[in-house]
């Protein structure tokens, strides 16, 4: 039976609703992890480093649809909530037109620039042609991957967040059998790598878009639209905080590689690696969730109940915080497997990477929280306050972090970082929570 946005949320409700967005999630992280885990047992750890390299640089482009998807889903389900569903048909229409658009453009220019920037990013002699090998097959797929992106959001908001997660499970899928056989089989490498994770892109785009142009079920429908500059202008606003953190994280993840190869080494990028491929299967829970939630929430400040949104509110904050203290508990007990099914032919970089990865896990505490706030004020119009918590956790705090910790204490800084960012974060976050109940009414 569909749960739908207008209705009471109880804690059983709630989790059923944002269940298949946590999975959908979850999913997505996992066939990540599965690409990552081909690439370093069956194209060594020179390769494995190189694409992780490369990586911040295609992930940062396809932020573009996440920024639209989830600013313009805040839209929608605001107008939905108003009861103007050919005005919200429209706005759906044109965001994702625009999109299209936006990634045509950053094809091209990915295209002509990616090898540039792996040379001034500091790729090393054996990882500069992997890296931009890889990156130059990955931007042919870079429009596939944000429309993707869009949609993950608006599947929720359309009432239809099983659909988000069966589609997501057959681009995962796709890219794992693919992997399987041009990685492990073909031994093709990072080319075998690069083409099954664009195709997977490619299958997690036109499904959707099939879906929502063609009769449906749904709440949204794909159709003629015209252009909105204001709409336009505030999708981007509402989403800019999603842009700004998946942004961030790719220039944070670049600085990382410059302090590990500088501290350590190739070694250093390769284990940093693995936890980034391990710990988005994590934070993919709070991402999940902020995902499921953030349509109910947009849809009842539309209707300015506001009674509904102190439920949500109260019960999300809940939710959350068993949520952070069973993964904490649950990444430090995996650290050893997790590390030894990645890189245990090496057990220099095995210890490396299992030692950093239990220091970073503590970041789980914080980050959770951080990331609701940041969806939260997106699905209630407010995308400054959104984006400056983004900001904030992914930019600045990090990037002091990253220089300022290493200075003082070594290597040992360079993996408390991102803890200690979480941490100043969360201070922001609860301020801007305070400051603002009364303007929203939601406690």
């Amino acid at each position: 039976m569909s749960i739908g946005l207008g209705e009471h949320f109880t804690y059983n409700k709630l989790l059923r609703f944002v269940l298949p967005s946590v999975i959908m999630m979850i999913f997505t992280s996992i066939y990540g992890v599965v690409d990552g885990l081909f690439i370093s047992n069956f194209a060594g750890k020179t390769a494995f480093a190189a694409v992780n390299f490369i990586m911040p640089v295609t992930m940062g482009m396809s932020a573009v649809g996440f920024m639209i998807g989830a600013g313009g889903s805040a839209l929608v389900a605001k107008t939905l909530g108003e009861g103007d569903n050919a005005k919200a048909n429209g706005y759906f229409s044109l965001f994702l037109y625009f999109t299209i658009g936006c990634g045509i453009v950053l094809t091209v220019l990915g295209q002509i620039f990616i090898k540039p920037l792996a040379i001034v990013m500091g790729a090393t002699a054996d990882m500069l042609k992997p890296a931009v090998t890889y990156g130059r097959i990955l931007m042919c797929s870079v429009t596939a991957f944000m429309v993707q992106n869009f949609f993950q959001t608006f599947f929720v908001t359309a009432e239809k967040p099983k659909l988000g997660l069966y589609v997501i499970v057959l681009a995962g899928v796709t890219n794992i059998v693919l992997d399987a056989l041009f990685v492990a089989l073909f031994r093709w490498g990072v080319v075998g790598a690069a083409v099954a994770t664009a195709t997977s892109q490619f299958v997690g785009a036109v499904v959707p878009v099939a879906y929502f142009a063609g009769k449906n079920s749904s709440l949204l429908k794909l159709g003629k639209t015209k252009w909105c500059g204001k709409a336009i202008a505030k999708a981007v606003t509402n989403g800019s905080s999603e842009l700004l953190t998946n942004v961030s994280m790719s220039v944070v993840n670049i600085l990382y590689n410059a302090q590990l190869l500088k501290y350590i080494g190739e070694n250093g990028v390769a284990a940093y690696g693995m936890i980034m491929y391990v710990s988005f299967v994590f934070i993919a829970i709070f991402l999940g969730y902020s995902m499921g939630s953030a349509p109910l929430v947009g849809f009842n400040f539309g209707a300015q109940n506001k009674k509904e949104l102190k439920n949500l509110l109260k019960k999300s904050l809940v939710v959350i915080l068993c949520a952070c203290v069973c993964l904490v508990g649950v990444a430090f007990l995996l650290s050893h497997p997790l590390a030894q099914i990645f890189v245990g032919y090496d057990a220099e970089l095995f210890a490396l990477t299992k030692h950093a990865f239990r220091i970073y896990c503590l970041s789980f505490l914080f980050s959770g929280f951080n990331i609701f706030a940041s969806a939260f004020f997106t699905a209630l119009n407010n995308g400054l306050i959104s984006a400056i918590l983004s900001f904030l956790r992914m930019f600045l705090f990090q990037i002091v972090c990253i220089y300022a910790l290493p200075a003082i204490f070594g290597i040992e800084g360079i993996w408390f970082s991102v803890v200690v960012a979480e941490m100043l974060c969360l201070v922001v976050s609860v301020a801007f929570i305070i400051k603002n109940k009364n303007k929203y009414g939601y406690m």
